[in-house]
């Protein structure tokens, strides 16, 4: 496999998927201030990526059968849709504990 071809397989699947390169002008003294800025971005983002799936893992462990009787997880392109889909059933189909869960999920997403 090409080096090209491994570098867009990471873009698209791998550990940079969902994120985009920017290239900006700011002085050379605070190159170090953008530098540590998008690390805690990509942290963040990295996080709250980690918590939507532990959310969807813990909600489809609980509530499986009850909420996804019709709905087809696979269908849904990435993991935001995912969770909405699921957040949505957790507050519509669950008990107390499966609501408070829904909007914790949505509130996540934003």
């Amino acid at each position: 496999m090409a080096a090209r071809d491994r570098i867009q397989r990471y873009r698209k699947t791998g550990g940079a998927s969902d994120l985009v390169r920017v290239e900006v002008l700011v002085p050379a003294a605070r190159r170090d201030d953008i530098l540590s800025q998008a690390a805690e971005m990509r942290a963040e983002y990295r996080q709250r990526k980690e918590r939507l799936q532990e959310d969807i893992e813990e909600a489809v462990g609980r509530y499986g059968v009850r909420l996804l009787d019709n709905i087809d997880l696979d269908r849904l392109p990435d993991l935001a849709q995912k969770a909405k889909v699921i957040a949505n059933a957790l507050i519509e189909r669950g008990d107390a504990r499966a609501f408070a869960m829904g909007c914790r999920m949505l509130d996540e997403i934003g």
